[in-house]
């Protein structure tokens, strides 16, 4: 689907065609007609519309006949209904930008552009490359306020996981390991772009949006830093919670083991008392009880030895 926005007088209106200065956005669900009639009315090479449709695509830049095409990546929640894959997952937003016009192509429903739209009726059509940064400004803004929300769900888990140990709280520190990875790797990668982009002045920045654009460049780092810092954290909790579990099973075992050897010395009394040949005080009167009480003082002897041994 198509959407034409313009800013009239201050405010944001969605028009329903193409027109001077406008932002055209591009979200699903796609039709090959619309890229084809998108491409003939802004002269845009087809190979940039479609590419925009992998998921894999990666932040890059490259310009072809007079036509910039920018690749970034912004964050999003996975609406996969495995519960094995990851919670958040990243997507590309692509960036057009032709004579007169700029163009996002959205391969799915993202927030940074929700925001940008949001914001547009603040912005200057005219002036496109400061445009072009208010996104990726939403898309850092995206990446900060998904790893709070990954840092809070990681200390929920955890808390949880100290009161109960269940395999469920595990799988879902690990699908927050997921998303981790893929927000480092989007994180550096975009990281990569910028800076590239203020090297080369791809856009051809005036020295404010260079600033702007520097700006962007720590935020972006900022953001890394925090990924890296809360894989690092959730690594070294999973690592303890797997010592942990461990150490608990080998207790458990050990309990085990240390009633079955006491349970089995009575048995093995009981067993020489019950051998088909002569016992001693086998004509006593008291040749039931011999075995049971030796049986109780062996096993309460034994007993008292794992309890200072500690082995309970």
């Amino acid at each position: 689907m198509i959407q034409y926005f313009k800013n009239i007088e201050g405010k944001t209106v969605e028009i329903d065609r193409p027109d001077m200065g406008v932002w055209v956005n591009l979200v699903p669900p796609f039709k090959e007609e619309e890229f084809v009639e998108l491409s003939e009315d802004f002269e845009i090479p087809i190979e940039f519309l479609r590419d925009s449709l992998d998921i894999d695509e990666r932040p890059r830049y490259e310009i072809e006949d007079n036509v910039k095409f920018l690749v970034i990546k912004t964050p999003t929640e996975n609406n996969s209904f495995n519960d094995s894959d990851a919670f958040y997952i990243t997507i590309p937003i692509c960036i057009i930008l032709t004579h007169n016009q700029i163009i996002t192509v959205n391969s799915f429903d993202n927030g940074a552009i929700k925001k940008f739209l949001n914001s547009f009726q603040k912005s200057q059509p005219d002036k496109r490359n400061m445009m072009v940064l208010k996104v990726f400004e939403k898309v850092v803004q995206n990446f900060m306020e998904f790893l709070k929300e990954i840092n809070h769900r990681r200390n929920q888990y955890e808390t949880s996981l100290y009161e109960s140990n269940s395999n469920e709280d595990l799988l879902n520190l690990m699908r927050i390991q997921k998303s981790l990875v893929y927000f480092i790797t989007s994180l550096r990668t975009n990281e990569m772009l910028m800076m590239k982009l203020e090297r080369t002045n791809f856009l051809g920045l005036n020295e404010d949006e260079r600033e702007f654009l520097a700006d962007l460049i720590v935020d972006t780092s900022q953001a890394l830093e925090m990924a890296n810092i809360y894989t690092n954290i959730l690594t070294s909790t999973l690592d303890a919670f797997a010592s942990v579990i461990s150490n608990n099973l080998n207790s458990v075992m050990k309990r085990l083991t240390s009633i079955t050897i006491i349970l089995s010395l009575p048995a093995l009394v009981a067993g020489i008392y019950g051998m088909n040949v002569k016992i001693p005080y086998e004509e006593s009167p008291f040749a039931f009880y011999i075995p049971i009480i030796l049986s109780l003082v062996v096993s309460a002897i034994i007993s008292w030895y794992f309890m200072k041994k500690k082995w309970f």
